[in-house]
């Protein structure tokens, strides 16, 4: 059985759904704080929070758990900054709970939701694996300080686990079953769609006169569909070879703040209000993936890489969402 932390959430809703797809038997622990059981669609589920070390003890002796997939986190860089102790808490020491959970009651196997924040203010383009770790908030430190607690439960403990560096996700489930249902978004596309339908008065471009094409920052985003048959495909890496790994996941090409709202008004026919402003202090120029290596070890090959049908998909969401 594969236990999904964070399983009732955006991103690990659908790599429940595409577990149960494959046939694998899941188990969903979950506080609901910004998760919804309604996206609990597939396999068992327990509400629990990570800071409750013996739930975690008694659910490890009650399923037969071979695989933890980590995707519980707080996750607004803006909010890290302002709010450190928030995240130091909820993302280290209670992912220290869960691994020392995991490693009283033997289970040896971690697949954990990393981030691109690890690496900072770029050094070069595109990002690969052997990138500088520089994180320049809290939210990005908290994953680095994850990533070499596994790194030295390996070597102590014999965990085996795959770090996977998530650029930007974003669209949602093609079938419309799952999407990213947290209210007041981080993610660029969500609040776009807010402007479309009048549940935030306008979107805001912070920056126009970046070095890019545009003027305007470069993201990668990645369609969570992708991220989610990644996984899998770490899943069974890890299975059959016992080895531990790091990958990045993005598209490999990335969209301007003024490309997706293009993008957005086509898709949607509707006009909204747009307001240039001045840069946020810490954002780069540009931040696009290279995963030249999941695709060549593993042969991951992102299926949606245009921001067009990335954005047809979480339109669909949103007005399912919204009721619209």
């Amino acid at each position: 059985m594969i236990l999904i932390v964070g399983g009732a959430g955006y991103i690990g809703s659908h790599i429940n759904k595409e577990l149960n797809k494959q046939g694998y038997k899941t188990l969903v622990v979950d506080n609901l704080s910004t998760g919804k059981k309604e996206l609990v669609k597939w396999g068992e589920f327990v509400e629990a929070d990570l800071a409750d070390k013996n739930k975690l003890l008694e659910i490890f002796d009650k399923y037969k758990i071979e695989v933890v997939m980590h995707f519980a986190a707080s996750k607004a860089v803006g909010e890290s900054v302002t709010d450190p102790a928030k995240y130091y808490r909820n993302n280290v020491v209670n992912a220290l709970n869960l691994l020392e959970a995991m490693k009283e009651k033997g289970v040896k196997n971690l697949i954990f939701s990393s981030s691109a924040a690890v690496y900072g203010v770029p050094q070069y383009m595109p990002i690969d694996e052997n990138h500088p770790l520089n994180p320049i908030n809290p939210y990005g430190q908290t994953k680095y300080i994850i990533e070499k607690m596994l790194a030295d439960f390996e070597t102590a403990y014999g965990l085996k686990y795959v770090a996977l560096r998530y650029f930007n996700a974003c669209g949602a489930d093609l079938d419309g079953e799952t999407g990213e249902w947290q209210g007041s978004s981080q993610n660029l596309i969500p609040q776009v769609l807010d402007a479309v339908i009048g549940a935030r008065s306008e979107i805001g471009i912070f920056g126009t006169n970046y070095p890019t094409p545009d003027g305007t920052c470069v993201r990668d985003y990645i369609h969570v569909s992708d991220l989610a048959s990644a996984h899998v495909l770490a899943l069974k890496n890890l299975l059959d070879t016992n080895k531990s790994e790091i990958y990045n996941l993005g598209n490999g090409r990335g969209f301007s703040v003024r490309e997706v709202i293009t993008a957005v008004k086509k898709i949607t026919g509707r006009e909204f209000g747009v307001v240039e402003t001045s840069r946020r202090a810490g954002d780069s120029a540009v931040l696009v993936a290279s995963s030249d290596k999941i695709k060549a070890e593993l042969g991951w090959k992102p299926k949606y890489i245009m921001i067009e049908e990335i954005v047809v998909s979480a339109w669909r969401w949103h007005q399912k969402k919204y009721k619209i």
